[in-house]
């Protein structure tokens, strides 16, 4: 059993698949720990000949490693002690191998103390990438093939917890056209319990009601039992009737609008720590790829003249408009006739190198200053421009409720939507955003980041 799941990652077959993307993650932390030395350093002579054999000297070691501990042999889905032994062999044999390289002067580094260092943040650099790898497809590897069609169900609740409340649950549930996500109660003493995995929630008003919409973020309708008479139908006495056991309902429809202005679902302290998370993250980012994103620059600037930083007006939190910030895909006329939704990479507008970079997810690099200012986050949902959540809203008004939160430059939503080139495409996309919304936390968007990052370095298109 290899390393990945081929039918969900790519149509390349064989170890040799595995073995490309250890090395690719070994040379990558060989060039992390080397541009932190030239970070804390005094400028070193002749840098770009030191990066360049630097990391070819890396490529060897690490390929040496691999077949001298034979490592590329055990490499599975799921970490085994074996596997992770002759992982941490080859780690040591390229360290050691690439110090040599040191003391030999094939590279020559300003002191002994950098030397020191730079094998040491090349180590933990490699340890924590191809540990964080395997740990990341052992959760994530397991592809839910329903996640739309679970998602896309009419989230609604039942009124009252009796028999027939109950009945209602499992004959909705049975349909698969509903996800029951609770019930209500007019009892504040009953409000809080969970029953069959589902919480009780006290609603008495339309006021309670708007207050519950908010917390679940959205709700599609609320279904009452034949013969409910409210907190009496509690169950909790057997007075309930025979007859309410009877599966038939109504249905209120009926669709809460969101208050004017509402504070994101998370309490402070997470919201603290996802805003440091992200500012962290998203400045560390902007220095490591700086080389990077100057390179696609002058190349999107050299095949048409054109500007090469594309602007965009979108709409983010609060419902407020911002500018977000994309390298230049398209030709320079490409909205000539209006806004016209993106069409992956057949669409005709695209130009050679913005092909490249849309295929490669480059395009995005700019955003990275979106984070650092506060418009937006690394997860969330994908911000729209007003004219299209116009036609969103119209058809489902839940749209409001993504504006509790920051968006995002990945989404949960992406990852199993794609590119939203249709009005259709964009309302199941709400409905996935809703779904991350109702579930979010720091370990929820940890995960999405890393199936966005597998995604990424598996070549998978989104």
């Amino acid at each position: 059993m290899y390393l990945f799941n081929f039918k969900r990652f790519g149509k390349y077959h064989g170890i040799w698949v595995v073995v490309l993307q250890d090395c690719f993650l070994s040379v990558l932390s060989s060039l992390f720990a080397l541009l932190i030395i030239r970070w804390i350093s005094d400028p070193i002579h002749d840098f770009t000949s030191i990066v360049f054999k630097w990391l070819l000297y890396s490529l060897i070691a690490t390929l040496l490693g691999f077949i001298i501990t034979g490592c590329y042999k055990v490499v599975r889905r799921f970490t085994t002690s074996r596997s992770s032994l002759r992982l941490f062999g080859s780690i040591i044999i390229k360290e050691l191998l690439l110090t040599l390289v040191l003391i030999f002067s094939l590279i020559e580094m300003p002191s002994l103390v950098y030397c020191v260092l730079l094998l040491l943040l090349d180590m933990i650099f490699m340890s924590i990438a191809l540990i964080y790898v395997r740990i990341a497809i052992s959760m994530l590897s397991v592809k839910d093939d329903t996640i739309v069609e679970r998602v896309s169900r009419k989230n609604v609740l039942v009124a009252g917890i009796g028999k027939s409340s109950l009945k209602m649950m499992e004959d909705l549930e049975t349909t698969g056209d509903y996800n029951v996500i609770g019930f209500t109660t007019t009892d504040r003493n009953l409000a809080g319990r969970v029953i069959y995995d589902r919480q009780v929630f006290y609603c008495s008003t339309a006021s309670d009601m708007d207050e519950l919409q908010w917390r679940l973020g959205g709700v599609d309708g609320l279904f009452y039992p034949r013969g409910y008479r409210g907190s009496e139908d509690s169950g909790e006495n057997g007075s309930e009737k025979k007859s309410n056991d009877e599966s038939q309902s109504t249905h209120q429809a009926t669709r809460y609008d969101p208050p004017a202005f509402q504070k994101d679902g998370m309490n402070a302290v997470e919201r603290f720590v996802k805003r440091g998370f992200d500012l962290s993250l998203s400045a560390l980012l902007l220095l490591i790829f700086s080389p990077l994103l100057l390179i696609c620059l002058v190349a999107v600037k050299l095949e048409d003249g054109g500007n090469p930083i594309y602007k965009q007006e979108r709409i983010g939190k609060g419902g407020r408009p911002f500018y977000i910030y994309k390298l230049r895909s398209m030709r320079m006329d490409a909205e000539k006739s209006g806004a016209q939704l993106a069409a992956g990479e057949g669409d005709s507008r695209l130009t050679k190198v913005g092909r490249f970079l849309r295929a490669h997810h480059l395009d995005e690099l700019p955003q990275l200053w979106n984070v650092f200012m506060g418009d937006m986050s690394f997860i969330g949902y994908r911000p729209e421009r007003e004219f299209y959540i116009g036609q969103i809203s119209a058809r489902d008004p839940r749209y409001y409720y993504l504006y509790q939160i920051r968006p995002g430059v990945t989404s949960y939503a992406t990852l199993y939507n794609g590119y939203t080139d249709t009005i259709e495409k964009m309302l199941t996309r709400l409905d996935l955003d809703l779904y991350y919304l109702r579930n979010r936390s720091m370990w929820f968007d940890m995960k999405v980041l890393a199936l966005t990052f597998l995604s990424i370095i598996t070549g998978k298109k989104f």
